[in-house]
């Protein structure tokens, strides 16, 4: 029989349905209580102040821009190796973005590319507003020495931890801001927990977050502290800025909270199902992926790349292992390769290091629901495909 094992997948319980329904069957669907409940469970859980739910990760970052004030004429700068809505946020806002290359071996942001490049900015007089390092497949950029460069070039910090939820760096849970302004988690039913389509931004700082809270919605707030004029009646409200239509509803927020008591669960599967892969793929054709001693990877990815003198196999590979029913998927293609972005000045070459990973690098099965029957069949194609 054949096989049909996807990269990612939800792992939805009997629970979850059971939450998801009770919502439905409220007097609240959405802009209702759950919303407080899963900001309110997520800041515990991360050890964060304040949290800001909406529609996804893409329209969190966002807001996250227009909190920390990008606008026109402002750089930002992130991680070529990402998709596309780490950077299309600051565009969003009319900003300037730039990219700064990955470290070969993390595959996250290279702090001697941010360094480098921060030195060469300065003398232009282009410094970043902001940088967003993104945590790829769940394993955090070193925080702290890109939070030490910020206090030096006075840039702020999104962390784009779309894949890490329930990572852990120097002992902390990833979102708690200990080393940025805002941290964004994403919902999609292919990451760690789900709420269908999602997204929530951390943060500590409270001003940041009432800014978040109104652009969220329209712009709008009902809150009297906030208020210019005195309230015609109990009806009012003021538009105080130009926000947006990002709310996230009940029902997903019901589903998130089920979703996240089993995280721990979740995380502790999906790094033991790695370390399966880290002892049974063959390290002579693969490079693995590496997690430092103060980190816990969440593991949202598992990437291998192919062996530099291998490369040339790669879409043979890739091939290989989808016609034989294992859907594998590349994370990612170089920001900076796509058409629209060319058309913004960036070219091939520009970005050696995420050029290099992409001509390696592919995202094999990894998920909650993933056999020990379906992960062996994994590792036997992909060994056997060199031997």
């Amino acid at each position: 029989m054949p096989r049909n094992i996807p990269y990612g997948k939800q792992e939805i319980s009997d629970n979850d349905i059971d939450e998801v329904i009770k919502v439905l069957k409220s007097d609240f669907i959405t802009q209702g209580p759950k919303i407080d409940v899963f900001e309110s469970n997520i800041s515990n859980y991360v050890g964060s102040k304040y949290s800001c739910a909406v529609n996804s990760a893409t329209s969190a970052l966002h807001i996250s821009c227009l909190a920390l004030g990008v606008g026109a004429g402002d750089y930002v700068w992130t991680s070529p190796n990402s998709f596309v809505a780490s950077s299309n946020c600051a565009l969003y806002c009319g900003a300037n973005i730039d990219f700064v290359d990955i470290d070969p071996i993390t595959n996250n942001i290279s702090l001697d590319c941010l360094e480098r490049k921060l030195k060469e900015a300065e003398k232009k007089d282009a410094l970043p507003k902001v940088v967003i390092p993104v945590h790829l497949s769940g394993l955090s950029c070193d925080m702290k020495s890109i939070y030490d460069l910020s206090n030096q070039y006075k840039f702020k910090i999104i962390e784009d931890a779309s894949h890490a939820i329930g990572a852990e760096y120097k002992n902390k849970k990833v979102g708690s801001c200990e080393y940025s302004d805002i941290s964004v988690f994403s919902f999609h039913p292919v990451k760690i927990i789900t709420t269908g389509e999602g997204g929530l931004a951390c943060t500590n700082n409270k001003n940041i977050a009432k800014k978040l809270n109104i652009l969220r919605s329209h712009g709008v707030t009902r809150d009297r502290d906030f208020m210019e004029n005195e309230p015609h009646g109990d009806w009012y409200y003021e538009q105080l800025d130009l926000g947006l239509n990002y709310r996230i509803t009940d029902i997903q927020a019901a589903l998130g909270i089920s979703q996240l008591k089993r995280l721990d669960q979740f995380i502790q599967k999906r790094n033991k199902l790695a370390k399966i892969y880290d002892a049974e793929l063959n390290s002579e054709f693969y490079d693995l992926p590496q997690v430092g001693g103060d980190q816990v990877s969440s593991f949202h990815l598992y990437i291998i790349k192919l062996k530099e003198e291998l490369k040339s196999n790669h879409r043979k590979l890739f091939s290989h292992l989808r016609s034989n029913g294992i859907g594998v998927n590349i994370h990612y293609i170089p920001i900076h390769y796509h058409p629209y972005y060319k058309k913004l000045g960036f070219r091939k070459g520009d970005f050696p290091n995420a050029e290099n990973y992409y001509q390696r690098a592919i995202s094999i099965p990894l998920y909650f629901g993933l056999s020990k029957s379906d992960q062996k069949y994994v590792i036997d194609e992909m060994n056997r495909f060199f031997e």
